[in-house]
């Protein structure tokens, strides 16, 4: 009689999605360009030319940030985009942070991670807040596509560079300069300055010496006061973020349910959480993020 009695309301709240509770915000920190590199995708409304994703690549300590349309979110179109428009313009990153999409823990693009010998990461599911980099540029980026005239919308596909390259050229609140500065040390030449006219003042050179020596000590500046100002801003967020949370830790032998990643689409009706209870077995670390076991 218990058993009949429990099962249904088991099965129903294994259905539903519990609040989330926030765990103390750990900032992420990159010292140089390429350092570290974070991925994501960004899903639109499919526009003429059949394009519905943006795979969004931002270069952390820079905030330097590349979006790249495509037709579909597969491993195989991960693995070609990074490879051929990212990896072979820029250079190998030492390492690749992205979120739990399935098409991102994909063995072929571990493969190919690991030809170039790159690290990956991830976000756990408990702390997304490991990377939020990526969904700042995406706000920034849907409401720059947002501005866009319908008939403009239609195709946004074919505007998507240039509002990339706008964000690149504006000063970023969290460096204090544009994270095309950072990138390539030296400021870029805008439309702007061609319509009205004013040219920036650049420096001539006699030697490629002379050119790599004044370009080093101009990076060494911007980084120093990027580092400087990000930092800060870091710092500020962080404390502002944990000032609201209230954290709730698991010990050992504590029982939890494992959540059910990957269940959108088809798989909606799917339960939020596996069939058999979990016990704690340590934490790992000092986030929030638990070694686990089934419950015999």
């Amino acid at each position: 009689m218990f058993a009949e009695n429990v099962r249904p309301a088991l099965n129903a709240f294994k259905k539903k999605t519990l609040p989330t509770r926030a765990a103390y915000l750990k900032n992420i920190t990159s010292n140089k360009p390429l350092k570290l590199v974070c991925i994501n995708f960004l899903s639109l409304k499919v526009d003429k030319r059949n394009i519905g994703n943006i795979l969004v690549v931002t270069d952390h300590y820079t905030r330097y940030a590349q979006a790249y349309p495509t037709r579909d979110q597969r491993a195989t179109t991960v693995a070609q985009v990074l490879w051929k428009k990212y990896f072979s313009v820029y250079k190998f990153p030492a390492r690749i942070h992205s979120d739990q999409g399935r098409d991102f823990k994909s063995h072929l693009l571990k493969e190919v991670l690991k030809i170039a010998k790159i690290k990956k990461s991830k976000t756990t599911p408990y702390h997304p807040q490991g990377d939020p980099q990526p969904k700042r540029f995406n706000r920034t980026l849907l409401n720059m596509l947002g501005t866009l005239r319908p008939e403009q919308k239609a195709i946004w596909s074919q505007h998507v560079a240039f509002l990339v390259h706008a964000y690149n050229a504006t000063k970023n609140d969290a460096t204090g300069v544009t994270p095309y500065l950072l990138m390539f040390g030296q400021k870029p030449r805008l439309r702007i300055n061609l319509c009205f006219g004013v040219s920036k003042n650049e420096n001539s050179y006699k030697t490629h010496q002379q050119y790599v020596s004044r370009l080093k000590k101009k990076l060494r500046n911007a980084y120093h006061l990027a580092t400087s100002a990000a930092r800060k801003n870091a710092d500020h967020n962080k404390h502002q973020y944990n000032a609201r949370v209230r954290l709730q830790e698991l010990q050992p032998g504590d029982r939890v349910l494992l959540q059910n990643l990957g269940i959108a689409g088809k798989y909606k009706i799917a339960d939020k959480w596996k069939a058999i209870p979990y016990l704690v077995i340590k934490k790992l670390g000092d986030l929030p993020v638990y070694k686990i076991k089934p419950k015999k």
